[in-house]
This record gives C-alpha cells, structure tokens and sequence, in this order.
C-alpha cells in the first residue's frame, strides 16, 4: 500500500494527539507526539533550574541542548510510545499543567526549533508517519501528502483539558486551565520562529461538537482520499 505523511497541527487541546494515536495505529504508521519532545525540553529547564515564574535562562539552556536526548519507546500495554528523556520515562511528569505554563515559551527559542524538527525530520524519511504539533505542515513536512488544522473553541479545548487533568488525579481548576489555553494560543500564534498558522493546502477541521468516534471516522475519509 502507498505510504503518505499525515501532517496535524493545530491549537493546544483540540485533540490532535489522539487522532493521531488512532490514525498511526489504524494504519501501521509511525506517531510522533512533537509536542512531548518540546514538553520534554521545558521538563528539562525546570529541573535544572533554568525556567520558572521570574525567569527564563535563554542562554543556559541553548548551550545544554547537546544534553538533551529524547527518544520514544512503545509500550504495548498501553499502546503508545512513552516520552523518554535522557533514558528516563517522563511521560507522566511532561503532561502536568505546570510544564503546559512553560512549553510554549520554551518552544519559541530558534535553536530549541531547530534541534527537534531536524529530528522530527529525520522520523519521517521514509513516509507512514502521522505528527502532530505546530508547525509540522509548514515546516517540518511542507509536501505532507495530507495536512489537516485542528481547532476548536477554548472553552471547549479548556474543558477537555481540564477533565483530562482531574482523571489522572491532578488538583486544577477550570479557570486555570482556560488562561493556560489562551495564553499558549497568544504565544504559539505570535512567536517569531514558526508561529502557529494553517498551511495554505491544509485542510481546517473543526471538532468542536464532535465524539472521539466521529472525529475518527471524518479524519479516516479524508487519508482514504490520499491514499
């Protein structure tokens, strides 16, 4: 069967991780999560001290960006691949809210771009690959065979978010997570290395008002159409 890259971007929470997931798994594909690789990177400033509410050592972390090594590993009885950073599983500590304050601001540094999409580039060679991020239609995967831009309302996203965060037992409430939301739109949308935009061939997929299930099956007909 002919192989094709997915390209999936879109704002934070519209649930383009899991689509992802769905689609990789559906189709034998390779996923990668480019937004884990930048949680892991803000994981990294935090614990050694480089990023918090007064701060940010732009430099430092710059020249410690030759320490960081992400990789991913599968894990069958989950069924996904887990963020490892530096050998250590941090899949679990990369999805707290505090680390969701801090990606986007560590995600618009050039040089932190530069090393992830090299390697996000390098996953994709050989096609049968489905990402997710931000820029992966306009910068990573420019001739992607399918891009799609995910939105949805913030409140909606927010909501998402914030029941997600509850399920895995973190103490939050909703209004901090719709400012998170916002901010992160502001940011990702503003920043002047790859801002969040939709490429001109992508394909806007609002899913708003839609189930896991139907968002699935409309995405599904859209890669069948490529394939």
């Amino acid at each position: 069967m002919n192989k094709i890259t997915i390209a999936i971007d879109g704002f934070s929470s519209t649930g383009k991780s899991t689509v992802a997931k769905q689609l990789a798994k559906h189709l034998g594909y390779v996923y990668v999560d480019t937004g884990a690789m930048y949680r892991a990177v803000a994981y990294y400033a935090m614990q050694n001290g480089l990023i918090n509410q007064e701060y940010f050592k732009v430099e430092a972390l710059v020249s410690q960006l030759s320490n960081i090594n992400i990789t991913f590993k599968f894990n069958e009885t989950l069924g996904f691949a887990e963020v490892y950073l530096n050998g250590v599983n941090v899949e679990k500590e990369i999805r707290t809210l505090e680390v969701s304050n801090f990606v986007s601001t560590v995600a618009s540094v050039s040089q932190v771009r530069k090393k992830l999409v090299e390697q996000q580039q390098k996953f994709g060679e050989n096609k049968g690959v489905v990402m997710d991020g931000r820029d992966i239609g306009t910068v990573v995967f420019p001739n992607a065979e399918l891009k799609l831009f995910m939105i949805a309302s913030a409140e909606k996203r927010a909501q998402r978010r914030y029941q997600e965060l509850i399920e895995k037992g973190d103490d939050v409430d909703y209004e901090a997570v719709l400012k998170n939301v916002q901010e992160r739109d502001h940011l990702d949308t503003t920043r002047k290395d790859s801002p969040l935009v939709m490429a001109e061939d992508a394909i806007e997929f609002d899913n708003s008002d839609l189930s896991r299930e139907e968002q699935f099956d409309k995405i599904l007909e859209l890669v069948s159409l490529k394939l």
